[in-house]
């Protein structure tokens, strides 16, 4: 990574992409967190792919990192919590981020960041004022200096949980420069 000449760039995702998208998916969700079976082909396409829309971050022609959004309800929370809508503060226009995850070597190097500083502005301009994400508690620290807040119980598993958490994204607009 330290060699790398080529610079990291973010941007929304095309559809070149999501081959590269799906197996970012798989190494992080199956072979870092257990959360999904192995596949034969290393490729994990998400089961919101369709609805979903990706930013990434790239350099030469490896993506690094990705993190997506959609707006299109059921989200993945309303399979994992009776009522998710009683969870949460009054709101105009919801979306549901995931995915959110980096190469382990890429990690610390601002490129998290760099993706949500791409994300934010683009759902800000859309309308939306609240967005919810489920993130692994042992990232809270991380959610939370971005103005997530917990809430409900854990989902997912006992062996990979994931803390449901909402922010308000009016709240990040001086932020993330909007």
């Amino acid at each position: 990574m330290d060699n790398n000449p080529d610079p990291v760039v973010i941007k929304i995702a095309s559809q070149q992409d999501y081959d590269q998208i799906h197996k970012l998916n798989h190494s992080i969700f199956v072979e870092e967190i257990p959360q999904h079976e192995h596949r034969q082909d290393n490729r994990l396409v998400d089961s919101f792919h369709e609805r979903n829309t990706y930013v990434i971050a790239s350099t030469g022609d490896e993506i690094i990192g990705m993190v997506c959004y959609n707006a299109v309800r059921p989200f993945s929370l309303d399979k994992k919590l009776n009522d998710l809508d009683s969870y949460l503060p009054e709101h105009e226009k919801l979306v549901e981020v995931r995915l959110f995850a980096v190469k382990k070597e890429w990690r610390k190097h601002g490129v998290g960041i760099g993706m949500l500083k791409v994300l934010i502005p683009d759902l800000i301009k859309q309308g939306y004022d609240l967005g919810v994400i489920s993130g692994t508690p042992k990232e809270a620290e991380l959610y939370r200096n971005i103005g997530a807040v917990s809430f409900g119980p854990l989902v997912g598993t006992a062996e990979v949980p994931y803390q449901p958490m909402y922010f308000s994204l009016s709240g990040l607009k001086g932020a993330f420069k909007v």
